[in-house]
């Protein structure tokens, strides 16, 4: 695809699935806004990609840096084409008896409300310029419990549902909305998972999982209009025939 002047802010880009997005993104000519609290990594990965990427540090779960963020983008690039809320957290994992409440409400700040946070920032921007693509990670935990996961699990579920309504708030406005639920990816957040022990997902072995630039190329995938069959829906890229449409092996 060619992406050639298109802005795009990627939260959660310091590492993983994000940082590969951002490289995805800009290898296909655009320009990215690195969002994430690590601002060490997201200034290296500025500095790997070029002057096509900025970085940008803020905490998803505060909403005024969240939309300042949006704003320095716009003031930068000129425009914000497409939002990848990829911001998450695993921890901390426990049964709902022995949660801890403060852990367990952080994850919905930034699971939950960070996704919201972004489209309440980015939608006014995309409204104003005639539409917009928003893209959010979801995860097969959004539609499904996990043992030791209340916290993520209900925090991927109020996400999905954020993007049907961003669907059908803003379709008709221009604004394209979907989610991407990847399965499970060789990233840090899956070392975080394998240590706990807990549950299924835990004692999955590394080569059972992905790797991250599969997601970050369905994502740049899903800005092109062969995804808009799935305009305000999920996509799983443990579907064969996903897999096959976007050109992973």
């Amino acid at each position: 695809m060619d992406l050639t002047g298109r802005a795009v802010l990627i939260t959660g880009a310091s590492r993983g699935i994000g940082a590969e997005t951002a490289r995805a993104f800009a290898a296909a000519g655009a320009n990215v806004a690195l969002v994430a609290r690590g601002r060490e990594a997201i200034a290296d990965l500025a500095g790997e990609i070029g002057p096509s990427a900025m970085a940008i540090p803020c905490d998803v779960s505060r909403y005024w840096e969240v939309e300042a963020a949006v704003g320095a983008c716009v003031e930068a690039f000129g425009s914000l084409d497409v939002l990848v809320n990829n911001a998450g957290v695993i921890e901390p994992i426990a049964h709902l008896a022995f949660s801890n409440p403060e852990g367990w409400g952080h994850a919905i700040d930034v699971n939950l409300k960070g996704v919201y946070h972004g489209m309440r920032a980015a939608l006014p921007v995309m409204v104003a310029a005639g539409g917009g693509t928003i893209l959010t990670v979801s995860s097969g935990a959004a539609h499904g419990p996990v043992e030791a996961w209340s916290h993520y699990c209900a925090s991927k579920a109020g996400a999905a549902m954020l993007t049907r309504c961003a669907d059908k708030e803003y379709a008709a406005q221009g604004v394209r909305a979907m989610g991407l639920s990847p399965g499970t990816v060789a990233t840090q957040m899956q070392r975080e998972i394998k240590a706990s022990g807990v549950n299924p997902v835990s004692r999955l072995d590394w080569s059972d999982h992905i790797p991250p630039d599969w997601p970050a190329r369905a994502l740049v995938w899903m800005c092109s209009s062969q995804a808009d069959d799935f305009l305000g829906q999920e996509i799983s890229l443990r579907d064969e025939g996903i897999r096959t449409r976007v050109g992973l092996a």
